[in-house]
């Protein structure tokens, strides 16, 4: 415990309420009654989209609203919905705040569903020098960069495309750390992947028996997703199914979005939360997971996820690249929570993505 009376750890749902009760997170509307998951808060967009010519961080000497004072080309109001085209960079206040304690720091990901539609965020602070990080006692506005790479999204004010979490002090996991969590709980299924500074995952290209399916690769030129609407879509209208055809290899294209799955379950203990590596030069020159939050209670079995694994959201780079069953794709990397959380990530939550196996997003109705 700190001197300030705040723990050491990463913050579970009870400690974010708290934040919001001392006033250490600020919001410009009523909290929505979900908005709190069992160790992140989601975050919603304001009212106004600028589109601007690039990217920034606005560093040491200069507020958002300084860069996007110099970089915007027009805006776009939010309240009644606003497509936002592929390919394009769009900085969006966000409706939540901070005035962080001196001790408690902040990182920001995608929300699941944003990262398997490819569409690419990152939260920006004022004074910021690098993305998705608040430094400890941060106090100050929030802003989303939006910038979506495969289909055109519908949102609007309200919509939740990324979420934050706090914490205290060292929490992260070292290396016998993870390796006696392992021997203890089983982080993942498959004993003979390497735990040391994380859990390494493999991709899984065998297929689910059925009828082959590997994965999902997208479709160019499709029509709006609307990120608020559950089960809407029709699959084939966005994706071209993978069927292996007894290879059990894939190459990934160059500039091409790919959902794949994890070979192994991933379990996340009560009292752990995780996040995936989204790149990692030593295993292939591709990114894989953009959205790296795993909760507390993912694939757990008394919140109903025995058997949950990671889905993957994969971008080669530059060069194409010869995918093999069982390589390993990515990282998982676990860390303490400060207190267990009330909830846990699962079905009494109404949780997306408990208990999966290869699955898109949300918004696409069940394939096949």
């Amino acid at each position: 415990m700190s001197n300030d009376g705040w723990p050491s750890g990463l913050y579970p749902s009870q400690l974010i309420e708290r934040l919001f009760e001392e006033g250490a997170i600020t919001a410009a509307s009523s909290r929505d009654d979900d908005q709190i998951q069992p160790a992140s808060l989601d975050l919603r967009l304001g009212d106004i989209a600028y589109r601007v010519r690039s990217s920034f961080l606005p560093g040491p000497h200069h507020s958002v609203k300084d860069r996007i004072d110099d970089l915007r080309l027009h805006e776009i109001p939010l309240g009644r919905g606003a497509v936002l085209e592929r390919g394009c960079v769009y900085i969006v206040p966000l409706q939540e705040g901070l005035h962080l304690p001196p001790n408690v720091s902040a990182s920001t990901n995608p929300k699941s569903s944003t990262g398997r539609l490819d569409v690419f965020t990152r939260v920006i602070g004022d004074f910021a020098r690098s993305f998705d990080q608040l430094p400890a006692g941060y106090d100050g506005p929030l802003y989303l960069e939006i910038s979506p790479r495969t289909f055109p999204v519908l949102v609007r004010t309200g919509s939740r495309l990324s979420q934050i979490r706090f914490r205290s002090g060292h929490s992260t996991l070292d290396i016998e750390a993870h390796r006696t969590l392992h021997a203890e709980q089983v982080l993942v299924t498959n004993a003979t992947q390497e735990v040391g500074n994380g859990v390494s995952l493999s991709i899984d290209l065998h297929g689910n028996g059925r009828d082959g399916l590997v994965g999902f690769r997208s479709k160019r030129h499709t029509a709006v997703v609307d990120v608020d609407r559950k089960a809407a879509l029709d699959v084939l209208d966005f994706w071209d199914p993978i069927i292996t055809r007894g290879h059990d290899e894939l190459i990934l294209d160059p500039d091409e979005f790919y959902i794949l799955v994890s070979h192994e379950a991933v379990h996340v203990p009560p009292d752990h939360a995780a996040e995936m590596v989204p790149i990692d030069p030593l295993v292939g020159e591709f990114r894989v997971h953009y959205a790296g939050f795993f909760d507390p209670g993912f694939g757990h079995s008394e919140a109903g996820g025995s058997g949950s694994r990671a889905v993957l959201e994969v971008r080669s780079r530059e060069v194409p690249f010869l995918l093999s069953h069982g390589q390993t794709i990515g990282r998982l990397v676990y860390e303490r929570l400060a207190e267990r959380p009330q909830t846990l990530y699962g079905s009494s939550l109404g949780s997306n993505y408990q208990a999966q196996s290869l699955k898109l997003s949300k918004h696409f109705k069940p394939y096949p």
